[in-house]
């Protein structure tokens, strides 16, 4: 019974994922190949390398910008950022340790530590940033009218999955009035527009994108529904923890002051992120900077109370079936006691290509 949670999961998405490794090879070398790397810069600095996973999904957007960062300025590491579609085939790449620092939806991370797998939250990837999305011309107009309705989510095992429970309950719903399915970000609005699913809830810029191509409108913004939400978390395996602490000082460190440094340049970092999103800048920009409560990158350090929140939920669902100490789930310590922005030069940053 021990692993029945993650088997679930996995083989609910097992077809999506086969389709997102063979298109995008998310495997291979991740102690540190160039191979896709997307900027390379001046930095002559650095004596080491890591490479730390990603999906395309706005609360991982600090991870691409230390990449950046970590290849423009004098840096011990150089980082190399990752992109994944799906997060079953994140949990493979760092259960085989084939990535050792990802960031990754915080109840899944939970869920892998409760069956005995060592990794560590060290930060947060932002606040809100995530919406339930509709047809752009459909009637429905609140949760009950998804009664019978086909939701996906990004994981069973995702906050969003666990706040839509909870807000059906607050409805009084029952679990099985919606129809959850699972489905990688990036297929989220196709799905929608094809009628193979009536909602979706997940991080941006898919909710944006929906919205942009006229096939989509929010009903739900993930801040009304749970002020400060959080989705997902940088994730460290507690090997790489001990065998090179100063690293993920650095790593820790980076994400943490490439937030404060995206959090006031926002049209510069859609700029950025846009060839590792391998997206559209305009929805990058859109989403960073039609609306700054739509998305925070500040406030990032992991607290008790947000994590206990999240755990209660996951208990109640059954989805986790045993508290996990906070001190054997957070690491807290590489968190800098002054967080100052990124030295990032603008000029340096490439326009996208079209």
């Amino acid at each position: 019974m021990k692993r029945t949670g993650i088997k679930l999961f996995i083989g609910v998405a097992a077809v999506i994922t086969v389709l997102g490794v063979l298109r995008y090879r998310p495997f291979g070398d991740f102690t540190g190949s160039r191979a896709e790397v997307i900027h390379k810069g001046g930095n002559k600095h650095a004596d080491r390398e890591l490479t730390v996973g990603f999906l395309p999904v706005t609360c991982h957007l600090t991870c691409p910008v230390t990449d950046f960062a970590s290849k423009t300025t004098e840096t011990n590491t150089n980082f190399n950022s990752r992109v994944f579609t799906d997060f079953p085939t994140v949990v493979s790449a760092l259960e085989a340790k084939q990535v050792q620092a990802t960031f990754m939806i915080v109840p899944l991370a939970m869920k892998l530590r409760e069956q005995g797998v060592p990794v560590k939250i060290c930060y947060l990837g932002h606040r809100d940033g995530s919406q339930v999305v509709v047809g752009k011309n459909s009637k429905i107009r609140s949760l009950v009218d998804l009664k019978g309705k086909k939701v996906a989510v990004p994981s069973l095992f995702s906050n969003q999955n666990f706040v839509l429970h909870k807000l059906m309950s607050d409805y009084q719903m029952q679990p099985n009035d919606i129809n959850f399915v699972v489905l990688p970000p990036p297929d989220m609005p196709t799905s929608l527009a094809a009628g193979a699913i009536d909602a979706y809830f997940v991080g941006e810029p898919f909710c944006a994108k929906a919205e942009l191509d006229g096939v989509g409108r929010v009903l739900y913004y993930a801040r009304d529904i749970w002020p400060n939400f959080i989705s997902c978390a940088l994730v460290v395996h507690e090997d790489l923890i001990k065998s090179q602490p100063d690293m993920v000082r650095d790593l820790v460190r980076g994400i943490a002051q490439s937030g404060a440094w995206a959090e006031t340049h926002r049209a510069e970092a859609a700029k950025l992120v846009a060839p590792y999103y391998r997206q559209d800048e305009k929805v990058l920009n859109y989403v960073l900077t039609a609306d700054p409560k739509r998305v925070s990158y500040v406030n990032l350090t992991p607290t008790d109370k947000d994590l206990a929140r999240i755990e209660d939920m996951g208990l109640s669902m059954g989805l986790l079936t045993k508290r996990t100490p906070m001190n054997e789930l957070i690491d807290r310590k590489y968190v800098p006691e002054v967080i100052r922005e990124a030295s990032i030069d603008v000029a340096q940053i490439p326009t996208p290509n079209k």
